[in-house]
């Protein structure tokens, strides 16, 4: 792959795409090429350059979004009805901004990592639209830097990674092979009381992978009833990253605040009854016997 452009807009840089992607796809046709669509989600810039680059038939488009929390969580559907014939989706650059795009004041505290993750379940629940991800910045020292939030922050001496950098890490090393449904009611889970889910089988390790995250107050208990299959281990690994503080963020002095806690849980038969803590994402994994 390479990308050409990185939040570029306008008339000017779509004539010079053009030009380059020409050049590129006559001398090697397989390279995937990586497009701007302008530095939001939404807006002019968007409008403009979406309908132009997927006419130009474009392979990847980079979309980015720094937003508050909320937007996270309230656009956890946003892939939901893309094109699956259209170019795919490489979310380049995001972060939840708890202040303001650019503020100096951002944290990395909980809700921005939840809402994350919350919004990571969408991204994984649409993994046939959106083929990369990449939170953005990724290391920032805490006496010399020029934005916030970014997920590893450092000294001349020591590093912590940031509430943030956790989610990322639970969803990384939990990755699938294939896309499962995790619905109630017949419905994804996509904010209904709070809770957001994603499920995927990982034929290498012969697991099921389920991602909870409950943005609510409340601890809500659900019975997990995995269809399809005819036998399950006898115990689920659980990891938990939770806090009871949406503002608490992790430091140099205190850095695992905010980490993960791995336990297990019983399986009776293909059910498992699952509890997700107030403010919490949930990874569980189970083997298929």
């Amino acid at each position: 792959m390479i990308g050409v452009g990185n939040e570029q807009w306008g008339e000017q840089y779509v004539d010079r795409y053009k030009v380059f992607q020409k050049a590129i796809k006559d001398k090697y046709p397989n390279i995937k090429i990586v497009t701007s669509v302008g530095p939001s989600p939404t807006g002019p810039l968007f409008e403009y350059l979406n309908p132009i680059m997927r006419g130009l038939h474009a392979d990847i488009l980079d979309e980015h979004y720094y937003s508050a929390p909320e937007w996270f969580q309230k656009n956890v559907t946003r892939y939901d009805n893309y094109d699956r014939n259209g170019p795919r989706i490489f979310a380049g650059e995001y972060a939840a901004q708890s202040v303001g795009i650019a503020s100096p004041d951002n944290k990395n505290n909980w809700l921005c990592a939840l809402s994350e993750a919350a919004f990571m379940t969408g991204l994984e629940r649409n993994a046939d639209v959106v083929n990369m991800a990449s939170y953005a910045p990724l290391f920032a020292h805490v006496d010399g830097w020029q934005w916030t939030p970014d997920l590893i922050w450092f000294d001349n001496l020591r590093s912590y990674g940031s509430d943030n950098y956790y989610v990322q890490k639970l969803f990384s090393n939990n990755k699938g092979t294939d896309l499962l449904l995790a619905t109630s009611n017949n419905s994804p889970l996509t904010g209904q009381d709070g809770l957001f889910a994603s499920a995927v089988l990982d034929k290498h390790s012969n697991e099921l992978i389920l991602k909870l995250v409950n943005t609510s107050a409340n601890a809500q208990t659900r019975e997990i009833d995995l269809e399809g299959v005819k036998k399950l281990a006898l115990k689920a690994s659980v990891n938990v990253l939770k806090s009871d503080d949406p503002g608490k963020v992790n430091s140099l002095d205190d850095p695992m605040a905010v980490s993960p806690v791995q336990q297990e849980v019983n399986v009776n038969g293909r059910k498992i009854s699952l509890t997700a803590a107030p403010y919490s994402l949930t990874v569980m994994r189970v083997k298929i016997m």
